[in-house]
């Protein structure tokens, strides 16, 4: 048999990216969290990784395959997230549950993304918004040993960091205070656009850098799948959490009107035409199962990957993975 020189590139690339010890102490990670859960009497489920919907979030791609047989066709979607199955189960009388499992979405890979990662989503009947926070926030102490969250609202981040007032300030303001060139037309872009923009570049490096902390109470025109505030229709009940220069999750007290939720896909759809992408049929089933019933409940979905790296304070999420994008 002739020796074959390989090249050591090649040779590393069949070997695991994680190492043996971290190995190990991912599956405790995923262990304390299923504790967690078991203590709470919160019921793990599985949901379909493939489905006949998309998201229609403008922000959001899914992955696409098809399925043939026969003579027919059929595209399939790679899941975002397990949201809408596990919305679905709620509505079919599930009790409260949580997910543990992979999801897809179609981005570039890098330091805080890999296209295929693993989420933890969970939804708790009859908590708001603030009650599934102080849950998150008790997660985070059991599993990451850290001190119990700051708690900051959307519009109370961008007064302290930026000096803004988000209510009042003109869209010029809102350019202004971004103070950098951009190779589009920035006087162009939305006003949603502007301020996620703020928030990334002038408040996100500086919170939870001690402790998390917890951004709610979001603008209502960036509710996603929230209920408006009824004492307060320009904020929703949705919040995120941030550690160390990393979003860790993103949370609700759940949207539960089919006909809101009709609309807002309309408006996804909306968006998709006027930036130039694809537009997604919006997922009937979910809307079937809204005006079936869903109980008052609040929901958040959680990047494992990232928490297990703030956990062993490592550089970047292909470290977490036993085979990274690159390798898989």
């Amino acid at each position: 048999m002739k020796n074959s020189r390989c090249n050591p590139a090649d040779l590393a690339a069949w070997q695991m990216q994680i190492t043996p010890a971290n190995l190990h102490l991912r599956a405790h990670l995923l262990a304390r969290i299923r504790a967690f859960f078991s203590h709470k009497n919160v019921t793990e489920v599985e949901v379909p990784v493939l489905s006949h919907s998309g998201v229609t979030d403008p922000y959001l791609d899914n992955f696409v395959t098809q399925l043939t047989l026969g003579q027919s066709t059929t595209s399939l979607y790679l899941q975002t997230s397990p949201e809408y199955a596990m919305k679905r189960m709620l509505a079919s009388g599930s009790g409260c549950i949580y997910y543990l499992g992979k999801a897809f979405r179609h981005e570039d890979a890098g330091r805080q993304h890999n296209p295929e990662f693993t989420m933890l989503e969970w939804y708790r009947i009859d908590f708001d918004d603030r009650a599934l926070m102080q849950e998150v926030d008790a997660l985070l102490m059991d599993v990451l040993d850290v001190l119990s969250a700051e708690y900051l609202s959307y519009h109370a981040a961008f007064l302290y960091y930026i000096g803004l007032d988000i209510n009042t300030a003109t869209h010029d303001e809102l350019i202004a205070a971004l103070a950098m060139d951009f190779h589009y037309d920035i006087q162009q872009a939305s006003r949603d656009h502007v301020l996620q923009l703020l928030f990334n570049i002038h408040i996100e490096p500086k919170i939870g850098q001690e402790r998390p902390c917890f951004i709610f109470d979001f603008p209502a025109s960036q509710a996603a799948l929230a209920k408006i505030t009824a004492a307060d229709p320009r904020y929703a009940h949705r919040f995120e959490v941030y550690f160390k220069g990393l979003e860790l999750a993103n949370g609700y007290w759940e949207l539960t009107d089919a006909v809101e939720q009709s609309r807002r896909f309309a408006a996804d759809n909306a968006v998709r035409e006027a930036i130039g992408v694809e537009q997604v049929a919006p997922d009937s089933r979910l809307i079937a199962a809204l005006e079936h019933g869903l109980p008052e409940c609040a929901g958040v979905a959680l990047g494992v990957d990232r928490l297990f790296m703030l956990a062993q304070n490592l550089n970047s999420i292909e470290d977490t993975l036993t085979f990274p994008l690159p390798k898989a």
